[in-house]
């Protein structure tokens, strides 16, 4: 990729976050640049759904990481403030427990000292505990922005930091031993194992298999203050859109791209459905990796190819339940976690050998309305729900009204009945008046998801930072690549980095921190 600024025209593929931010931060550096997205709305996985008047998020719900967010709008030369409507949530989630154990719900508040406390409440000893674990997740958090999240890995000057060589004896056993491993040896209660691991999931992975450095995700909503968006995260796919179709990019949706073209190893444009061409000297796919590579890139020029493939772990799918909901629900708070009993076989089911849907299985609720009341219409609620499944396309497709595959319809029932029981609402299912199911069949249908995962290339040790698939072909010139199967990894935030990496990438910079920002309009 070139290493000057603005040299001609580019072609961005997929109207994802990570797409749309790509376009924008290009066409500020000067590209002429066109989006194409195959479907008719933008978003990707960080979709909308509107129905009788309630208004979901069809994919992510956590606004995580501010400072990322801050950081990609300032780029732009504006602010996260200016941009979005954030509200911090009080308290961040609460947890409820299998009803079998007679254990009271948990309200988890942000902040150390209310952390502490809530720990030192159920496990004696423990809130000292957290407070060193805390300044350990604080330290890997830092690392990971000033050294490994903003590195095209180009060069290996970045591991060779002086700083980041003293750290190592500190980092070796971090990424040698497991979250679960380094969690449970600190922390005999289940309820507070289950708190430190569950940010696993947020990486596509299991406890048992993320290494320990992901300990830093803590840090996030622990120390720091989860947030949400007024109005939901579509809001953030609004503003990202917004901003780049200011700085001049041209924007195309129901273009779907058939081909990459190439001539003599080099990216040409990209070939449509409808046969149409659009010619680049830059292209940039936001799709699905294991897609990209195997669909559009031809067999030779495949860095990925499908071998590859066969040796790596997707994240889990996903069975997600949009519930439009008659009468209050105060038993749920905004983000609400249920957790099983039998937690490492949960993950079991999801990752092992004889993968199937847990039941019963520990589950993430969402309810926006409990802070955005224009999400549900006057006297209902919203809720989203995920159940983390294993990635296998053959479990199936949703639908609306219970219309999707009697074995997802199925689960979904269940997973229903789990809540109504577990949170004490005896009467959500006759109170439910729209109901959408989505599965791993819609993920791979409808965003070309390799094995129908919910999330991308799980955060495995050899997934991970300079292991993971780098953003642009080692044997295609003037193709790159952004989202979560890329660097540096899943997540809206990590999507703004990727974005990031390619136009770092587009200057020949390999500088391994993040861009210096403009100055804010």
């Amino acid at each position: 990729m070139s290493g000057r600024r603005g040299v001609g025209r580019a072609v961005v593929v997929g109207g994802g976050i990570a797409g749309l931010a790509t376009a924008a931060l290009l066409s500020q550096d000067g590209w002429e640049v066109t989006l194409l997205e195959a479907r008719e709305e933008l978003g990707g996985r960080a979709g909308s759904w509107e129905h009788d008047g309630f208004r979901f998020d069809t994919g992510p719900s956590w606004y995580l990481m501010p400072e990322v967010f801050d950081h990609f709008f300032a780029l732009l030369g504006t602010s996260a403030a200016r941009e979005l409507d954030l509200v911090p949530l009080d308290p961040a989630y609460r947890v409820y427990s299998d009803p079998a154990t007679g254990l009271a719900p948990l309200d988890v508040r942000s902040g150390r000292a209310e952390a502490t406390a809530l720990f030192e409440s159920v496990e004696a000893g423990a809130g000292a505990r957290l407070d060193a674990y805390l300044d350990s997740a604080a330290d890997a958090y830092d690392l990971a922005v000033t050294r490994f999240l903003y590195d095209t890995y180009e060069t290996t000057a970045g591991l060779r930091d002086p700083d980041l060589l003293r750290r190592a004896p500190r980092l070796a056993p971090l990424l040698t031993r497991t979250l679960a491993r380094h969690v449970e040896s600190r922390f005999a209660d289940p309820r507070l194992q289950q708190i430190l691991e569950y940010p696993a999931v947020f990486l596509g992975g299991s406890p048992y298999g993320v290494p320990s450095l992901y300990h830093l995700m803590s840090h996030l909503d622990l120390d720091e203050h989860v947030l949400y968006p007024r109005g939901g995260f579509t809001e953030i796919i609004r503003a990202v859109t917004r901003l780049a179709e200011a700085s001049g990019v041209r924007i195309r949706t129901g273009a779907r791209v058939s081909a990459i073209l190439t001539d003599a190893g080099r990216a040409t444009g990209v070939e449509l459905a409808d046969g149409g061409r659009v010619a680049a000297d830059l292209v940039v796919s936001g799709a699905d990796l294991h897609a990209t590579e195997t669909t559009l890139v031809p067999d030779e020029l495949q860095t990925y190819p499908e071998r590859w493939w066969r040796s790596r772990t997707p994240s889990p799918g996903a069975l997600l339940l949009m519930l439009g909901v008659q009468g209050p629900l105060p038993q749920l708070a905004h983000h609400t976690l249920l957790f099983t009993r039998e937690w490492r076989a949960g993950f079991d089911d999801i990752f092992g050998r004889h993968p199937r849907i847990p039941d019963p299985a520990s589950l993430y609720v969402c309810r926006p309305s409990a802070t955005d009341p224009g999400v549900a219409p006057t006297g209902h609620e919203n809720l989203f729900v995920l159940v983390p499944v294993p990635a296998d396309p053959e479990l199936g497709r949703g639908g609306i009204d219970g219309q999707g595959d009697a074995a997802v319809e199925s689960a979904a029932d269940r997973v229903i009945a789990q809540l109504s029981q577990w949170c004490a609402i005896p009467d959500l299912a006759r109170r439910v008046v729209v109901r959408r199911t989505v599965a791993p069949g819609d993920f791979a249908d409808d965003f070309g998801a390799w094995r129908g995962n919910a999330l991308g290339l799980a955060h495995t040790l050899r997934q991970s930072a300079m292991f993971r698939p780098r953003n642009a072909s080692r044997k295609v010139d003037g193709l790159a690549y952004v989202g979560a199967s890329t660097l540096p990894g899943i997540g809206l935030p990590m999507c703004l980095i990727s974005a990031e990496l390619v136009l770092k990438r587009s200057r020949g910079d390999r500088s391994p921190g993040p861009l210096a920002e403009r100055a804010r309009v």
